[in-house]
């Protein structure tokens, strides 16, 4: 039996702020749980009374499977296959997947401590709770008991260290080791007992139970070697089959997964998941065909193609995805912050939504913090100025003895609407004097050696907290895992220090506020707008949900048919 959480003292602050109209109930009941605050104890707090049920996970039932998703009319059917158009790429090491489409996979038979679902709101998942110290500098992680592997064996806190320290292994090559910087090293990561584990962070830092839902955050068995499509061992609702790069993966139903649904009986209700690797435009023609019955991340000229089918349901969702202008600045010219400027004030934002993305997006600052992120602080949408970026390049020009056009060669993909972003960029920076060459390939020969151009654009997929970000792609920790820039600045590393451990929101949006002004200044990419996301399925796939983050949570989707 657990005993009951302590409320974190900071937590009863927000809800006198709640209270006194200082923070919206939204805001505080995702402040509150990220500190350990259950979902009822949360909505208490806030005087709303019980937690609605659309808001409320049932006992037993997936974190995150409780917004997003529709009530079906009827009782819940068993059986049946769902098929889904997706890539599907090289897949070993969960801990350096660099890709949303091998997560979507391995999320199938392995699963996360915690879940942050599509109203932002992080809930336990493997965890039954877990609290924070009065400083947020000491975690403490409860895990649920009872929970098996698909091999039999049970899961407790040597698999969640022995995985914490693949993280935190510089030879794996893990994006979380910059993510859990505050964390140090695996020294940090104390047993308590076989369900308890402690973190002792070095710096203060609120975004841990978040951080454990960050996609190469799943939990490995304890003897876990290197390649999950060998050793597909997880506590997850799928048994991997199959797994085919570039051609088909195909999951069977666990029967004894350690959830139940709604109506009480096991999850998962579906007996089978097939995934299908095709592009886009194949992944469209098969939805439309009916040979699939979804396709991960549709582009808005897949949603206005398929929007009209009275077989489908489109569900859209805010998100802070986004194409990201990257520059490396340990590499001329972009270790000249003038080159780097000159090419952001290229950026006509509006009429690069136009012609890349159909308008459907909202314009963005040059800086990797939205304004689905709590703490954002609202900033003018910088103007395209061909005449300041030429003055620029013309005094860079001069300096180094060259003549412009300045010759540059833009890398990227062709399966979100990259190619059409580098040809609206390459032309409106003509004018600057860039003269911008396109090398844009499959999605594999971009991801291959994404940190290695030194020009790109790169697809970045939602983050609940900005600081997330910033700790993945733009700090010293992060060069070797996903920074992909070199970037790093102290004066914005101090603010990302001080954002992670500042519990009060309207403190921390004055941090924010300085980290945005350092990236637009001083900082290595451009941003001209945030993505709409939309999840396109068949409608007789019921509980189906939309995710910023393009996740296929499967556990509790029957089929109605």
């Amino acid at each position: 039996m657990s005993k009951a959480s302590r409320i974190h003292p900071a937590v009863l602050n927000a809800a006198g702020d709640h209270r006194e109209g200082k923070m919206n109930r939204r805001e505080f009941l995702r402040f509150a749980t990220l500190l350990g605050a259950s979902v009822p104890v949360a909505y208490a707090l806030a005087g709303c009374g019980a937690a609605p049920a659309a808001e409320a996970p049932a006992a037993g039932a997936p974190a995150g499977s409780d917004t997003g998703a529709e009530a079906a009319s009827g009782a819940v059917k068993r059986g049946g296959t769902w098929t889904a158009s997706m890539q599907l790429q090289l897949l070993d090491h969960p801990a350096r997947l660099s890709w949303v489409e091998g997560a979507n996979i391995v999320r199938q038979m392995n699963e996360y401590l915690t879940e942050t679902g599509p109203d932002n709101i992080t809930r336990p998942l493997l965890l039954d709770r877990w609290e924070a110290s009065d400083d947020v500098k000491t975690w403490d992680l409860y895990l649920k008991q009872g929970i098996k592997f698909n091999n039999g064996d049970d899961l407790t806190a040597d698999d969640v260290i022995f995985t914490m320290g693949e993280w935190l292994n510089p030879d794996v090559g893990s994006s979380m080791l910059g993510l859990l910087g505050s964390l140090g090293s695996i020294d940090n990561v104390e047993k308590v007992d076989d369900y308890h584990i402690r973190l002792n962070l070095e710096t203060p830092d609120i975004a841990i139970p978040e951080s454990l839902f960050h996609y190469p955050a799943v939990i490995l068995h304890r003897d876990f070697e290197g390649d999950i499509v060998k050793q597909p061992i997880g506590t997850g609702p799928f048994m991997l089959e199959e797994y085919a790069e570039g051609e088909r993966a195909r999951f069977t139903r666990r029967e004894d997964y350690w959830q139940n649904g709604e109506d009480g009986d096991p999850l998962p209700y579906l007996d089978e998941l097939i995934f299908v690797s095709t592009d886009k435009d194949a992944g469209v023609a098969a939805l439309q065909s009916g040979q699939v019955d979804t396709m991960y991340d549709p582009r808005p000229s897949d949603f206005q193609a398929l929007q009209g089918m009275p077989d489908l349901t489109i569900r859209p969702v805010s998100t802070a995805q986004c194409l990201v202008l990257r520059m490396r600045v340990d590499l001329e010219p972009w270790d000249d912050n003038r080159v780097r400027t000159a090419l952001k004030m290229c950026q006509d934002r509006a009429k690069i939504l136009q012609l890349a993305y159909f308008g459907e997006g909202d314009l963005s600052i040059d800086a990797h913090f939205a304004p689905i992120h709590p703490a954002y602080a609202e900033k003018p949408i910088p103007a395209y100025d061909p005449d300041g970026a030429r003055a620029l390049l013309e005094e860079y020009a001069a300096e180094k003895g060259i003549e412009l056009p300045l010759k540059v060669t833009l890398a990227t993909k062709n399966d979100q609407n990259e190619p059409e972003l580098a040809q609206a960029l390459k032309e409106l920076a003509e004018p600057a004097g860039f003269d911008i060459t396109l090398d844009i390939t499959e999605p594999g020969g971009y991801w291959d050696r994404w940190t290695e151009v030194d020009l790109g654009i790169t697809s970045w997929t939602h983050r609940p907290l900005g600081v997330m970000i910033a700790a993945l792609a733009y700090t010293k920790e992060s060069i070797g895992a996903w920074n992909e820039t070199r970037w790093y600045d102290d004066d914005f590393t101090e603010l990302l220090n001080q954002a992670q451990s500042t519990l009060d929101v309207d403190a921390r949006r004055e941090l924010y506020s300085q980290m945005e002004d350092i990236m637009q200044e001083r900082g290595p990419i451009g941003n001209s707008f945030w993505k709409n996301v939309w999840n396109i399925t068949r409608s007789e796939f019921q509980n189906v949900v939309a995710h910023p983050t393009a996740y296929f949570l499967m556990a509790d989707v029957w089929k109605d048919a």
